[in-house]
């Protein structure tokens, strides 16, 4: 009966294993499939966003997704034109990264504004902060900081986030200093209006 147990044992911790790198090759999967679609016109549906609202419902979001002292230093007013699933989408990535830099109890803050029809959301968090070596390639797929050994993953996320500001005529600004954070800001600048001829 030790031996049956011992196989049942092995056997549990193997599928165990095999189901969790599933699940991480199927998340890299649905990653790359994301990022072809960022390509396609219709990546984005745009609608009016009311962004005071949209910033309750983010933190609603992000405040479940680790133990960190999860706090709103900023709200913007208005409505934008913008596909709210896409920006809840890129702040909820936002969020888990500065999650995963941070440990439990550390200050992760969330803002937005909007000043003349362009809004900015931002994640602000107090974790090792980005080498200024690391700072440009860190979007680009597949890419991971140097201090990426404190986490998993394949290294979509900020290319994701990117393409998601791209999509929306915009871009995402980064500021950090090794030992003092990093905050990560979506602009989403107001829509182009086409001369008519």
């Amino acid at each position: 009966w030790l031996w049956l147990s011992q196989v049942s044992t092995q056997l549990g911790e193997s599928v165990a294993l095999v189901t969790d790198e599933l699940d991480r090759m199927g998340r890299i999967v649905n990653d790359l499939l994301l990022l072809a679609k960022a390509e396609q016109p219709d990546f984005v549906r745009i609608e009016p966003v009311d962004v005071e609202a949209l910033t309750g419902e983010l933190h609603d979001k992000i405040a479940a997704i680790a133990s960190r002292d999860w706090r709103v230093e900023s709200v913007g007013t208005g409505t934008i034109l913008a596909d709210r699933q896409r920006l809840t989408q890129a702040v909820v990535q936002l969020a888990e990264n500065a999650a995963k830099q941070t440990d439990d109890g550390d200050l992760v803050a969330l803002g937005t504004s909007v000043v003349d029809g362009e809004a900015r959301f931002w994640v602000r968090d107090t974790g090792p902060g980005i080498p200024r070596e690391d700072q440009e390639r860190i979007f680009g797929r597949f890419a991971r900081g140097s201090t990426g050994g404190r986490t998993e993953g394949a290294g979509l996320g900020l290319s994701i986030v990117d393409a998601i500001a791209r999509a929306h005529g915009g871009q995402v600004e980064l500021s950090s200093r090794p030992g003092h954070g990093a905050t990560f800001t979506l602009v989403v600048p107001p829509p182009k209006i086409e001369a008519r001829t």
